[in-house]
């Protein structure tokens, strides 16, 4: 559950904005998109290795 502690006479938008900001770093959206659906072992494998050579092959082309 998120507190958010709000002071006197503060405006009603950029509490919510405050709001929205920390749900977003809680990751409870994005972990709720991805249990929505089932991804089996081997391909979340091998989605992360073409990740890893994706960011790979950018660092080596930043230098």
């Amino acid at each position: 559950m998120i507190i958010m502690p709000i002071k006197e006479g503060e405006n009603i938008e950029r509490a919510l904005k405050k709001f929205k900001r920390k749900y977003e770093r809680t990751g409870v959206l994005k972990e709720l998109r991805r249990r929505q659906y089932f991804t089996k072992p081997s391909i979340a494998n091998r989605e992360a290795k073409l990740h890893a050579i994706y960011v790979e092959h950018m660092q080596k082309e930043e230098e």
